[in-house]
């Protein structure tokens, strides 16, 4: 196949009603030296930080590490404020525990996260699993319109769908419970997702067929519910969970910031036995459960290594995405999201996906062709020249839903433009 417009990417879904869809993802770009080295900035040297501190050579190994463990619990937690927390962000969606339904595609201005696509508008809840489950309710669809509601915990885990390949098209009542919880599961109850963490999305896709079939997909979404578990049940609801003081964060305060937003955010998650190991290592540099000094009152000389640290951390990011997927065609085709078990503490990987596009779907949902440039190795370059993409007669890719394309611009352009869904996106 050739290629169309400047830096093209298509997504490949797969399943009872899958499809190709450009990918929901964060706009972040992390800058770690330039992060770490604003840590140390005006910091006094401290040398007297505990016994169980880490020597200084210690420091820039467990800084790499915690840096690439941390980067997509920092990133979700960014998304979170912005969509949950912060009414104004410009970004703001809805409260925990409500759910906030967009009768529009996105577009370049939805900043919060990249390349959404205009195949299927969103919905979203942030769900605060602390005091008791949240009930997810889904209307009937008709089978040709994919949907689907991908859950995602804070340690960016797809850990459950409800939809048109994983559950069917039939209405449904399912519950998501966080780590923690032990109660019993309520009559009428198909399905209960457990979180690892106390706070998750639910992050909802309907199939958009043409700008004149949203009157249509606004009535699906009429018919999303969330519920506290105790409003479904219509029972008194517990104690309500303590009021938490979520730190301000921003692009700029995360380069300043990255290990305290990652030391808040683990609080809220409790340790896979994968990640024992890692914890225990940033609860010695003053991070998380165990710490025995905080993270500030590193020395001098022990945050110049976390600024080299982080920076080995992010090269190492970077060197995955460039060689850790497997190239077909002059395309990039990798799955890189998935569950606990799918990562199975490998936190580059992880952090790979995050940086590619936090929150893509796993590869039994979609597929992510993407490509920067040509097969002779020229970059894109929609400034300069424009691309065509041919599929030979019957090489169409086979897909049970729809396929997309979508161009994601380096730049922002006056307006985004559309094409027929189930055929081309362009987001720009």
């Amino acid at each position: 196949m050739s290629l169309s417009d400047a830096e093209k990417k298509m997504t490949m879904c797969n399943g009872t009603n899958a499809k190709i869809k450009p990918r929901f993802s964060t706009c972040m770009k992390w800058v770690a030296i330039a992060a770490a080295m604003a840590l140390m900035a005006g910091c006094s040297k401290k040398d007297d930080i505990g016994a169980g501190a880490p020597s200084i050579a210690e420091t820039k190994a467990i800084a790499e590490e915690g840096f690439i463990y941390g980067l997509p619990i920092v990133m979700n937690y960014a998304v979170m404020y912005e969509y949950a927390v912060d009414r104004n962000s410009g970004q703001f969606k809805a409260p925990f525990n409500q759910i906030n339904n967009e009768a529009r595609v996105f577009t370049y201005k939805d900043t919060a996260v990249v390349t959404p696509n205009s195949d299927t508008p969103y919905s979203i809840a942030w769900l605060d699993l602390r005091a008791e489950p949240i009930v997810l309710s889904v209307p009937a669809v008709e089978k040709a319109r994919y949907y689907s509601v991908m859950l995602c915990d804070g340690n960016t885990f797809n850990y459950g769908y409800i939809g048109s390949r994983a559950t069917g098209t039939e209405p449904g009542d399912y519950m998501v419970v966080g780590p923690d919880w032990k109660g019993e599961t309520p009559a009428g109850i198909k399905k209960v997702f457990r979180s690892s963490t106390q706070f998750s999305a639910a992050a909802y896709r309907t199939q958009l067929f043409s700008p004149a079939d949203m009157p249509n997909v606004v009535k699906i979404q009429g018919g999303y519910k969330v519920q506290l578990l105790s409003a479904y049940l219509k029972q008194p609801a517990p104690p309500a969970a303590p009021t938490i003081n979520f730190p301000k964060i921003d692009k700029e305060m995360v380069k300043t910031n990255f290990f305290a937003y990652l030391d808040f955010a683990l609080q809220f998650a409790p340790p896979g036995p994968e990640e024992k190991e890692i914890r225990a290592k940033l609860a010695r540099m003053g991070i998380g459960a165990g710490k025995t000094f905080d993270f500030k009152d590193l020395s001098l000389e022990h945050k110049a290594e976390v600024a080299l640290g982080m920076k080995e951390g992010e090269t190492k990011i970077d060197r995955y995405l460039v060689a850790g997927q497997k190239i077909i065609n002059g395309w990039k085709v990798g799955s890189l999201f998935g569950d606990r078990a799918f990562y199975n503490g490998d936190w580059v990987k992880r952090a790979a996906a995050a940086t590619a596009g936090i929150y893509g779907n796993d590869a039994a949902e979609a597929m992510y062709p993407m490509t920067k440039t040509l097969a002779n190795g020229e970059e894109l370059d929609g400034s300069k020249r424009n691309y065509t993409l041919t599929f030979s007669k019957g090489q169409f890719p086979p897909v049970n839903s729809f396929r997309s394309r979508a161009r994601h611009c380096k730049w922002p352009v006056p307006a985004p433009r559309w094409c027929s869904p189930g055929l081309a996106t362009i987001n720009c």
